[in-house]
């Protein structure tokens, strides 16, 4: 089953017991320029998928809070589109999905999400620095992404993450950077 478009949504912090820190990140960094996980989730047959044995949840991704601009910037976007990368990466796909944002989730359950994926073998992901940009009290970041797999399918297109500008009355949920969409072209 191939990725066209997919539209992404939002994360339960509820169910994250502790922030993974900040993934450092220079202009043009992968998601495997992030520091290798410290166990091994292909280790795990009880939560296989069919062909990786992952998405165990560990190790926990969930991008750690950044202080004041640094969350609401630039960094803030690149913190959270390098956890989702990450995900996708290790196969994590239910922590990855979990960073989408409600809307982009709408008529895709985890299951499906990750079945997007089956066949690619090992992924790596690449999107490079991206631009962000305001509009009507939304914030977003746009950034280019590839997505390759080791049976030599690779996917470019456009990540696009967002969160709301701190108008009042926005949920803490929405003031969080959450990955809106994600268009790859096949």
């Amino acid at each position: 089953m191939g990725l066209s478009t997919i539209s992404l949504a939002a994360c339960d912090a509820a169910k994250a017991p502790a922030p993974s820190p900040p993934i450092e990140d220079e202009a043009g960094a992968t998601g495997s320029d992030a520091p290798p996980a410290e166990d091994d989730a292909s280790a795990s047959p009880d939560n296989a998928q069919p062909e990786s044995g992952v998405t165990d949840g560990a190790p926990d991704l969930t991008p750690a809070p950044l202080a004041g601009e640094a969350e609401r910037g630039e960094r803030g976007a690149r913190n959270v589109l390098l956890s989702f990368i990450r995900a996708l990466e290790l196969k994590e796909f239910d922590q990855a999905y979990d960073l989408l944002r409600q809307d982009a989730r709408r008529g895709m359950t985890k299951a499906q999400f990750a079945a997007q994926f089956d066949g690619f073998g090992q992924i790596t992901v690449a999107s490079p620095k991206g631009m962000i940009e305001g509009a009507a009290g939304t914030i977003y970041y746009t950034a280019p992404v590839t997505i390759t797999g080791s049976n030599g399918q690779e996917l470019d297109g456009e990540i696009v993450l967002s969160r709301v500008n701190d108008v009042p009355g926005a949920s803490e949920e929405q003031l969080r950077w959450r990955v809106r969409s994600i268009d790859l072209p096949e």
